[in-house]
């Protein structure tokens, strides 16, 4: 056979051009795909969520982050973040195929193929998540995360197939934009990645209108629009896929999720939707868009908005904000400077929905789970940004739709912004659902819901709303719970009146009084709101708690008497002696307990009663900052044992300071606090009457011989946390303790947490920021370093002495002992050791309960070490503090506390 050969110089002519056109076709995709480009073949795994990509300007990232699901099992969430946020905002979540959880299986990976960007399974066999859907045309070359925080993917020509910005979730960046069918959907919580319940969505008529809607309204959007073909932005947050020709094949602005940045326009049919919650990337319940008159609504989305979008004129649902814009074609921009408006077809600007800032900002927009549309910025230079990698106030509230959406719900909507039973208050940046007094969140979450602490009235003969003396009134002034009545008295009322139509009506459940009309309320109420705006007064319902079985008995016992007797006049006879005499007791017994026991009230006693009541102030139960403590039994009811607190420094202190103290202390109730009875004031003497705590302190309970169990340990930390949240958020006057510790932390029989003394430390209101003390209060060995350097004294002080007792729940190992003991290391300077060593274990050790639950072990050392940070900026709030250790916000890795240990004290 003959071979064909080329002479030699011709042979490396050819080979000259094959290199020549190889390197064109490398030049050209490199022209498209250098730099900052995420190339083909890359991958991330869920379980390092350590890495990611980065834009150009390292503002935005994409990549996988876990979260708590459930509070079972961590899963994971395809994201963009704002990188430099401490706490990793999200700004778009992926969301795979038709799942409400939006989460991915943990150890599943991305990939960045020719056919777009790919999800897998841990296992790598199953595809769970691909952008484009069913992409056969466009062959993608690379992907980009640009700085506006768009995730784009272009094919060889540079054309964008896909980017985040089309499929929205519940925020948006400046630089994306919406339109028509797109929409935003809020989260269903802070926690939860669940579709929500509100919707900012486009009607039919253009006008963009906020609604609720409890199903997603992006299920379809993929199918109901092509990608636009756009040119790339590298510097706006976007993240972009461009082919070897640079041309964007798809960009993450096309799919927008709940925030906008500049440079990211809206238009239709593009809109945002909120998370379920903050923790959660399901849809949520808020969504931002355009209706079909071109208005740019914020709504409570129930239902999908962009099901049929096109074909519909206008939500299912009320709009309970809108923009008022009507037109064709109109589309919301989001610029820089943080200045969202609504331009019309012909690019007139028809609305402004922010007044925009400045560009030293960034800026984004979210439909947050309670359906409110909030302008959120930080500044872009952190020297003039706080900084603060544990609180959760990096980004700042600019401008908010509506202003108080509590009260924006004017129609008969039931269970909306917070759940049955429960009431909302729009309270600084946030809307907070609460219970009334004597009801409960239904699974530790007010947004589901209350219930009742008592048992529902019944009507029945037994009930206990039968007997009129057994059934109380809570008063709540400027709370009302519209359109859920079903009686009405609109003449001749007045609050009195209106209370005792209730009472008489075994079916109602609270009366609303106002301008002289009265409305009956019965189970369960909604839409439950209180605003000073407000002009009603509303009264609850509820059991009267003083009962005890000894009374019930003893009026069960004159019927059966006065039936097996009845048949004699002169048994007759003694049967009537009987009854009066009973009838006197009964009486006399009642009065007394009104007088001396009355619920909800601080009865005052006199110095003889307690006397009394602690046999001459025999047996003492402990000795604490402010005096003794005494074990009684009142005489009015012998079977309910008391705590009797003899105040002999708080005399010195003034008799101003104590009513004070004692009025704050008789309205503040929580199951984790100790209840006050009442007090005396009488002359030199200074009393208050507690509840009896059978199980002593918590420092007897940690450090005594045994250890406690394990899970016991856990629950109690947590109680004492809620006791904290609640003095320190919740209740009408803040309440700083100034001296937490296990002495001071009692246990009720079922082991229950109950802060005590909270009351008697100094009461700050919310606007005072300076500390005017003339001594320090507390105890060594549990200060916050800010008390040495007069600094200012907030909640803070409370948390950090939260961390040591957590430590000591952990350790079961006393901080002042573990100082006596150990001259060179305090407590706080061992457990920072051990965990910055990895060796967690030695801080539980002999204690196989806790060794089992490590996961849970290092979690509560990690909170413990944020507690007890130097610079009290960088401690959380109690509120933060209790979400972490309820697994419901995860805990980043804490710094070194650079503490003061026991010698600088």
């Amino acid at each position: 056979m003959t071979s064909l050969t080329f002479p030699f110089p011709y042979s490396y002519v050819v080979l000259l051009i094959v290199l020549l056109f190889l390197s064109s076709l490398f030049t050209a995709t490199s022209s498209n795909c250098g730099g900052s480009s995420v190339n083909l073949t890359s991958s991330l795994n869920s379980k390092d969520s350590t890495t990611a990509w980065n834009s150009p300007s390292g503002h935005f990232a994409f990549g996988f982050q876990s979260v708590l699901y459930e509070n079972k099992e961590f899963m994971s969430v395809l994201a963009v973040w704002f990188a430099k946020d401490p706490n990793k905002t999200m700004v778009w979540y992926a969301k795979p195929g038709k799942e409400k959880t939006h989460l991915f299986p943990l150890g599943s990976t991305v990939n960045l193929t020719s056919k777009g960007i790919v999800v897998y399974d841990p296992k790598g066999h199953d595809m769970l998540w691909q952008r484009p859907e069913n992409n056969t045309d466009s062959l993608v070359s690379c992907a980009f995360v640009l700085d506006n925080g768009s995730f784009e993917l272009v094919d060889d020509d540079g054309k964008k197939v896909w980017e985040s910005f089309e499929e929205p979730t519940d925020t948006i960046l400046p630089g994306q934009n919406l339109s028509r069918p797109r929409s935003f959907r809020a989260r269903q919580s802070d926690t939860s990645f669940d579709d929500g319940n509100f919707e900012l969505s486009w009607q039919g008529d253009s006008n963009l209108v906020l609604y609720h809607s409890p199903k997603s309204s992006n299920d379809d959007a993929e199918s109901s629009q092509s990608p636009t073909h756009e040119q790339r932005n590298c510097h706006n947050g976007s993240f972009e896929l461009v082919d070897d020709d640079g041309k964007k094949v798809w960009e993450s602005f096309e799919e927008p999720t709940d925030t906008i940045l500049p440079g990211q326009n809206l238009s239709r049919p593009r809109s945002f939707r909120a998370r379920q919650s903050d923790t959660s990337f399901d849809d949520g319940n808020f969504e931002l868009s355009w209706q079909g008159d071109s208005n740019l609504v914020l709504y409570h989305s129930p239902k999908s908005s962009n099901d049929d979008a096109e074909s519909s004129q206008s939500p299912t649902h009320d709009a309970y904000w809108a923009t008022g814009t009507v037109g064709t074609e109109s589309q919301l921009f989001f610029d820089e400077s943080g200045h969202m408006y609504i331009k019309n077809g012909t690019g007139t600007v028809i609305s402004d929905i922010t007044n925009g800032g400045s560009d030293e900002f960034f800026y984004m927009a979210r439909i947050d789970p309670d359906g409110v549309f909030r302008l959120y910025r930080h500044p872009k230079d952190e020297n003039k940004a706080v900084a603060n990698s544990c609180s959760s106030t990096w980004w700042s509230v600019e401008q908010k739709h509506p202003d108080d959406i509590c009260l924006s719900f004017t129609k008969q909507t039931g269970n909306v912004i917070c759940g049955f039973n429960s009431y909302c208050v729009s309270s600084g940046e946030r809307t907070n659902c609460e219970c009334p007094e004597h009801y409960s969140p239904f699974e530790h979450d007010n947004l589901i819901g209350c219930r009742p602490d008592f048992p529902l009235p019944s009507c029945n003969r037994d009930g206990w709303e039968q007997n009129k003396d057994l059934v109380d009134f809570n008063e709540y002034p400027n709370l009302d719970w519209p359109l859920s009545d079903y009686d009405k008295f609109e003449t001749g009322m007045d609050k009195d009146l209106c209370r005792q139509r209730c009472l008489e009506d075994c079916f109602c459940a609270v009366a609303i009084y106002g301008d002289g009309s009265c409305w009956k309320k019965k189970y369960p109420m909604s839409n439950g709101r209180k605003h000073a705006n407000v002009t009603k007064i509303a009264f609850v319902k509820v059991p009267k708690t003083d009962l005890n079985n000894d009374e019930k008995e003893q009026t069960t016992l004159v019927i059966v008497i006065s039936i097996l007797l009845g048949s004699s006049v002169f048994i007759n006879v003694l049967l009537l002696v009987a009854l009066f005499a009973a009838f006197f007791i009964f009486y006399h017994k009642r009065l007394l307990n009104s007088q001396n026991l009355s619920v909800g009230t601080v009865s005052h006693f006199t110095y003889k009663e307690l006397e009394e009541a602690t046999t001459g102030f025999k047996q003492m139960l402990g000795r604490g900052a402010f005096g003794k403590v005494y074990k009684g039994v009142l005489r009015s009811n012998a079977s309910r044992y008391v705590a009797v607190k003899r105040l002999d420094k708080v005399v010195q202190e003034g008799e101003k300071e104590f009513k004070t103290e004692v009025s704050v202390i008789g309205q503040t109730h929580h199951r984790n606090l100790v209840r006050l009875f009442g007090f005396c004031d009488e002359g030199e003497h200074r009393l208050l009457v507690y509840e009896y705590m059978s199980n002593g302190s918590l420092a007897g309970f940690l450090f005594g011989i045994s250890r406690p169990h394990w899970n016991q340990r856990v629950q109690i930390a947590l109680g004492i946390a809620r006791g904290l949240t609640y003095l320190h958020e919740e209740c009408s006057t803040q309440i700083i303790h100034c001296d937490i510790k296990p002495q001071n932390i009692l246990l009720d029989e079922f082991f229950t947490p109950r802060i005590s003394d909270f009351g008697l430390a100094k009461l700050l209101l919310a606007e005072q920021t300076k500390a005017a003390r003339t001594g320090l209060r507390g105890t060594i060995g549990y200060f916050a370093p800010e008390w040495f350097r007069k600094a200012t004294i907030t909640t803070k002080v409370d948390v950090y002495s939260f961390g040591v007792v957590l430590l000591e729940i952990v350790c079961c190992k006393s901080s002042v002992a573990f100082a006596l003991e150990s001259e060179e290391e305090a407590l706080i300077d061992w457990a920072y050791r051990c965990y910055s060593q990895g060796n967690v274990a030695k801080l539980v050790e002999n204690d196989e309960e806790a060794k089992d639950d490590m996961k849970r072990l290092e979690k509560h050392v990690m909170v413990a070490i944020w507690c007890i940070q130097e610079d009290p900026s960088l401690r959380p709030s109690m509120k933060k503090v209790t979400q972490m250790l309820e697994g419901v916000t995860t805990v980043s890795v804490p710094p070194c506390p650079s503490i003061f240990t026991s010698s600088s004290f």
